[in-house]
């Protein structure tokens, strides 16, 4: 154990980092409240999405690269911003009209549209946990109407009291001039209607911390800081969570990060120490475009867990937090076969090897073998040239390839066959273009055609790519060239798998048969 932790405290692995200055924090004397507190954020607004997703797995991977490196006990708290008033009403839901009736009341408050929970709030809170169970995250989940109403937050409301005109300078600096005139930290529930009000404040008691303020109608009300009856405006409620509960760490996006000044302040100012920040780039769509809960772009977690495993996603979101990425169907097959690549070199890394392999941030120390004895990305030309429907014919070649391997045996491949099968239907089926072969590719074509009908060797990717090199090693300048022609007029696409091994799994009969159809004009 001591050569891992060597390697993790030496290890340039992102997480490793992060947890490297998490661990600063505390080299003079461990937390007081006996662990270190991770967190994460989220606003129950709409159902959970793959950005969560990536938040929590990545704040567990710095989790995870903590407790290598140090024995103080962590905890990861998932907080609900469920006290939020509905600004606006989700276009995915049902019982709009009976939504309208609940604008601008606190989400645990407001009607469930799908009538199975006491409120949209718990509804999204459930989901969320149901969300996060399902991919195995440690987490304990906290409600903030929870907070308010039980009084959990009442020594840091009566603090916020206390320093409103510190707390208030802080925020007047970031606002406009015109929103400067109305805003105030608070944000009072009525009374009789429950909504949450954007109002002014026209005083802040330190002797009894109320606040005093008039409703929409004009009505005067004063009414306690404490116990659920106001809640704090999201950027100060960011700055006053963190002082609440001592919060060592969150991470967020880039588009929180000019307010991150504004949040170590407030929570500095509220009597806590700013929490280790970690801010992650935001991924784009197929067009560069950022990637929006509202605009639905993109691609969402259930279509990728349509053609992909949790696994391949996981390991998407571990590479280069920090730089933006596109985010969409073409990328799953890249990071389906990397994540299987990364699986078989683990067992043969040293220490240092490991800490440094994405598949250890995914698994920790329970990293499974891969038992995919064909890449998906040759599993989708599989499907390509034999037109599959379903895995099954996908396992009539892989069989023959690999005669050990079955569905029982090899899970992991079996899953991906399916994927594959999908992937192929909706994604490449309807973007084959073939093209005929020039005169020169003709004359190729027809001498490996005549090579494979005389192979008698074995049926192997190695001694098969010999015999596909050594017909466009004299023809094609550059060689890739020769491969080319064969992706556009065997398979209808740009690029493709190392051709050898395309022939060892679909078969060399069966290869020459497919040439024979692009030779007479079949696919083109």
């Amino acid at each position: 154990m001591s050569d891992l932790r060597d390697a993790a405290l030496a290890s340039k692995a992102w997480p490793f980092e992060e947890a490297r200055r998490l661990l600063k924090r505390y080299e003079k004397a461990p937390p007081e409240k006996g662990y270190v507190l991770f967190e994460t954020g989220y606003g129950p607004s709409g159902l959970p999405h793959i950005g969560t997703f990536g938040e929590v797995l990545r704040t567990t991977m710095i989790r995870r690269a903590f407790e290598q490196i140090s024995d103080i006990p962590t905890r990861l708290i998932c907080f609900s911003d469920d006290m939020d008033g509905m600004r606006k009403i989700p276009g995915n839901v049902p019982n709009q009209e009976r939504l309208r009736e609940d604008i601008q009341k606190p989400l645990t408050s407001v009607f469930d549209p799908f009538e199975e929970y006491e409120s949209f709030g718990h509804h999204n809170n459930a989901m969320l946990r149901r969300f996060l169970d399902t991919f195995g995250f440690e987490y304990e989940f906290y409600s903030a109407t929870e907070f308010y109403k039980t009084g959990q937050f009442d020594a840091i409301l009566k603090r916020a009291v206390e320093k409103y005109d510190d707390v208030m300078k802080v925020m007047l600096k970031s606002l406009r001039e015109e929103r400067q005139q109305t805003y105030s930290i608070f944000l009072p529930i009525h009374p009789e209607t429950g909504r949450v009000l954007y109002v002014p404040m026209k005083s802040v008691n330190r002797e009894d911390y109320t606040v005093t303020f008039d409703d929409e109608d004009g009505r005067e009300w004063t009414l306690p800081v404490t116990g659920g009856n106001v809640k704090l405006q999201w950027k100060p409620d960011f700055g006053a969570r963190w002082a609440a509960l001592d919060v060592d760490f969150e991470m967020y996006g880039k588009d929180h990060s000019t307010n991150t000044p504004i949040y170590d302040r407030i929570c500095e100012i509220l009597g806590g120490k700013k929490p280790e920040h970690f801010t992650y780039e935001l991924f784009l769509d197929d067009k560069g475009q950022k990637i929006s809960k509202s605009s639905g772009n993109g691609i969402s977690i259930d279509e990728w867990l349509t053609y992909a495993s949790t696994e391949s996603l996981a390991y998407f979101m571990f590479l280069k937090p920090k730089t933006a990425k596109r985010l969409y169907f073409d990328v799953i097959p890249k990071a389906m076969d990397e994540y299987h690549q990364q699986l078989r070199a683990y067992a043969e890394q040293d220490a240092k090897g490991r800490m440094a392999n994405p598949v250890f941030h995914i698994h920790g120390h329970n990293v499974p073998a891969s038992d995919m004895v064909v890449t998906f990305s040759m599993l989708l030309n599989l499907a390509s040239v034999s037109g599959a429907e379903d895995k099954e014919t996908l396992w009539g070649f892989i069989r023959r390839y690999a005669p050990d391997a079955t569905p029982e045996t090899h899970p992991q491949m079996d899953q991906a066959a399916g994927f594959a099968v999908r992937y192929y239907n909706d994604f490449v089926k309807p973007k084959k273009v073939f093209r005929a072969p020039t005169d020169e590719e003709r004359v190729a074509l027809e001498e490996l055609r005549d090579a494979l009908k005389a192979y008698d060797g074995p049926v192997d990717d190695e001694a098969l790519q010999s015999v596909v090199y050594a017909v466009g090693r004299d023809k094609f300048d550059p060689l890739r060239a020769w491969f080319t022609a064969l992706y556009e007029v065997l398979l209808g696409a740009s690029q493709g798998p190392r051709f050898g091994g395309f022939i060892a799994l679909y078969g060399v009969s069966e290869t020459v048969e497919l040439i024979d159809k692009a030779l007479v004009g079949e696919f083109a």
